[in-house]
């Protein structure tokens, strides 16, 4: 497996809370990764360390062969990491098309072009019948797909969906799933942090589990399931919880 994205012996703390712990992971180019573990595991922490939010306290973190640990997101983009937000970050007041094209003009100042490219997401995504809709018109479910149609305007070689699945019908999740298919198969490696079992796991290749702030355990999704301390850490508090 040839590795995009790697992180190696990644930790954060946020003065005596430590959210990371010693996390190591690798992504391999064409795969698409599950991100999952509990509330307060350390996920979107670890996100935002990936997409250069903010640098790690130690350890570093590399993308296509380049360290890139002290990289600011904006340069990160321009190098082919494209996220979405737990909480959609959509621009409300203006139309999905020029959403999208902000997303675009990362990659060219040549308005037209940007629209052109904009316009092709919009295709690939099904919001096409929505351009000339306000952003703040759109349903959740739509508003989730803006998100991940303006970060594929950035043309990214790695995609981050941050709970893209999460608060979804089981019919709007289905759709959801198809579209994270076809963004692998457009050649995208995808990473992405899901609280909704049921839905990822048929979905990844791999899957990652943390528990607090460290990797618990990673594999392929039927055994990870099947794992006692995931069971323990995840599965069992939660159907406990529902039962």
């Amino acid at each position: 497996m040839t590795a995009l994205l790697e992180t190696r012996g990644v930790w954060q703390r946020f003065g005596g809370l430590v959210a990371n712990s010693d996390v190591s992971i690798l992504v391999g180019r064409g795969e698409i990764v599950g991100l999952i573990g509990p509330n307060g595991a350390g996920k979107s922490t670890l996100f935002n360390l990936i997409a250069g939010v903010l640098p790690p306290t130690q350890g570093s973190i590399w993308f296509d062969g380049e360290d890139v640990t002290r990289m600011p997101a904006a340069e990160r983009c321009q190098r082919g990491v494209g996220r979405t937000f737990q909480v959609v970050k959509s621009f409300e007041t203006m139309t999905v098309i020029d959403n999208v094209i902000v997303g675009a003009l990362v990659r060219t100042t040549v308005m037209r072009e940007a629209r052109r490219k904009a316009h092709e997401v919009l295709e690939f995504t099904g919001l096409a019948a929505r351009a000339d809709v306000l952003a703040s018109d759109l349903v959740p479910a739509e508003k989730r797909r803006l998100e991940v149609a303006r970060a594929l305007a950035t043309e990214p070689k790695l995609l981050l969906l941050d709970e893209v699945l999460t608060g979804l019908t089981p019919t709007e999740a289905q759709t959801g799933v198809a579209l994270v298919r076809k963004v692998r198969d457009a050649g995208i490696t995808v990473l992405m942090v899901e609280h909704v079992m049921e839905i990822v796991m048929p979905l990844v290749d791999r899957a990652i589990v943390l528990d607090l702030g460290k990797v618990l355990v990673e594999g392929k999704p039927a055994d990870v399931v099947r794992d006692p301390k995931v069971i323990s850490a995840y599965l069992g508090d939660r159907h406990a919880v529902s039962a």
